[in-house]
């Protein structure tokens, strides 16, 4: 059990997905404008990074190892990603249009997030068990949420702060995205 949490708080904190290993900068630069929407990116993320971890570590080990077919397994991994992204487009948009609607085209881009990718790739280089690889991809959705949630909240407030002209939208984004990296970089030797 202390292993599964490690992984967790680890997936969270020390390896950031968006902060130390800088996948899934596309929706963390896009969707960071609204806190709203940066919880409902993150929930989406969540239960997309979930499923891809658990079906492509089955898909894997039960089907492409049996059958010596490892070679294929970034093809296979983006497939089950795109059929779950399409999933889980189709429940929010039918379970929550408003979210939907707010999240544009970055909720289809959720199929080409390589932090999605990432997971179910890292957890057969990590060699993880079926279980092991469901945490870190819980802890991975976590530390992408909280990163997504943290950038909205500080851009939020940057929209009534005195910025330069010349530091406005993107420039700020970036340097918020730089500052975070280094402060994610402080928990690096906790484990």
């Amino acid at each position: 059990m202390t292993k599964l949490i490690l992984i967790l708080i680890g997936a969270v904190f020390v390896n950031n997905f968006v902060l130390s290993r800088f996948l899934g900068i596309c929706p963390f630069v896009g969707v960071s404008k609204k806190v709203e929407s940066a919880i409902g990116m993150g929930m989406a993320v969540t239960f997309v990074m979930l499923l891809a971890a658990t079906a492509s570590w089955m898909i894997y080990q039960y089907i492409l190892v049996a059958y010596g077919l490892q070679y294929l397994s970034t093809i296979v991994f983006i497939l089950v990603i795109a059929a779950l992204v399409q999933f889980v487009e189709m429940v929010i948009q039918k379970s929550a249009p408003a979210l939907y609607k707010s999240l544009g085209v970055y909720l289809p881009l959720i199929t080409t997030n390589c932090a999605v990718l990432g997971i179910a790739i890292l957890n057969i280089d990590l060699q993880y068990t079926l279980l092991q690889s469901m945490f870190h991809a819980v802890g991975g959705a976590l530390g992408f949420t909280l990163a997504l949630v943290i950038m909205a909240g500080i851009r939020e407030r940057l929209e009534g702060a005195s910025v330069p002209a010349s530091l406005k939208g993107f420039p700020i984004a970036f340097i918020v995205a730089g500052l975070l990296a280094i402060a994610f970089m402080g928990f690096a030797g906790m484990m």
